[in-house]
């Protein structure tokens, strides 16, 4: 399957026109629509729904679709290593995680790192740990920070000089915001909005002493910028890890850790017989500096 034609493919997906879509692409009309039917009758499926105005995918299409992101992001994510000068230490890091404190630990990192490599270019990707795990897989990423447990068999890693601390955000009028601490009794008849990852799942029920189905779950997340405006609004008590949201000042909100308290370490992971760019692993060997010099302090 050729490249080029996976980005027609994806640009008439975008434009939902042949027209429009063969402009973009500074090609004419019947050369796009020739390369189209080619790509169809090559795969044996209808991948379009052709309407007089606007084109649609089908369901072999939509699957189509996801895969040639995947694969034309793979394409533009290896050639961009490749078409760098040879004297020049550059190049692009793909970095994925979830919402947590350390982001800013790799934050530090990355800006170490620009100071003696500037034309090396990051990019961060935010997901949970089954969408980072997905992608590493694939090689769209280069590294996942990842929070404990996590099954690091198939991985390398290195943990980092961070914890996350789970608690409760909730409003400043709830019945529980005059706790200085939150045990699992406080919860039981609440309705929680928790984390949509398996690993939270196990880590949670251990605290609760019961299995999270057994709790009155009002609604799950995968941002807590997004949980936050949905306890903001008294939809129920949003269970995520510290220092996320500012809960200083004007909020109506407030954060109240676990007890006992439950925390979690945080690795960053690659894949094992990674072979990586020079911009990523100029990267790894900041990482494992700058946490020798954190373990030295």
């Amino acid at each position: 399957m050729d490249i080029r034609l996976l980005r027609y493919f994806i640009a008439v997906a975008h434009e939902q026109n042949i027209s429009a879509a063969a402009k973009s692409l500074h090609i004419t009309q019947p050369t796009l629509s020739r390369q189209l039917s080619d790509l169809e009758e090559a795969l044996n499926t209808a991948l379009f729904i052709r309407g007089n105005r606007k084109i649609t995918l089908t369901e072999e299409g939509l699957f189509l679709l996801s895969k040639a992101k995947e694969i034309v992001e793979l394409v533009d994510k290896t050639e961009a290593n490749f078409n760098q000068p040879e004297a020049l230490i550059s190049g692009e890091i793909y970095i994925g995680g979830g919402e947590t404190e350390a982001i800013s630990f790799i934050a530090d990192t990355l800006k170490d790192l620009k100071k003696d490599y500037p034309s090396i270019q990051f990019h961060l990707y935010s997901g949970n740990a089954e969408d980072i795990a997905e992608k590493l897989e694939s090689g769209l990423l280069d590294f996942g920070i990842v929070i404990e447990p996590t099954d690091k068999q198939k991985y390398e890693f290195i943990q980092l000089p961070a914890r996350d601390v789970w608690g409760v955000l909730m409003r400043n009028d709830s019945p529980l915001a005059h706790k200085t601490s939150i045990q699992p009794t406080d919860l039981l008849d609440k309705p929680l909005m928790i984390s949509r990852q398996t690993t939270v799942d196990n880590e949670l029920s251990g605290w609760f002493g019961t299995h999270i189905q057994n709790l009155n779950i009002t609604g799950t997340y995968n941002l807590i910028y997004n949980a936050s405006v949905m306890a903001e609004a008294g939809l129920g008590y949003v269970i995520s890890i510290d220092k996320l949201i500012n809960t200083s000042g004007k909020s109506q909100l407030c954060f109240k850790p676990l007890n006992p308290q439950l925390t979690a370490g945080l690795n960053i992971v690659w894949k094992k017989n990674q072979v990586f760019s020079n911009a990523a692993k100029k990267f790894l060997e900041k990482i494992r500096e700058n946490i020798e010099n954190n373990n030295q302090k």
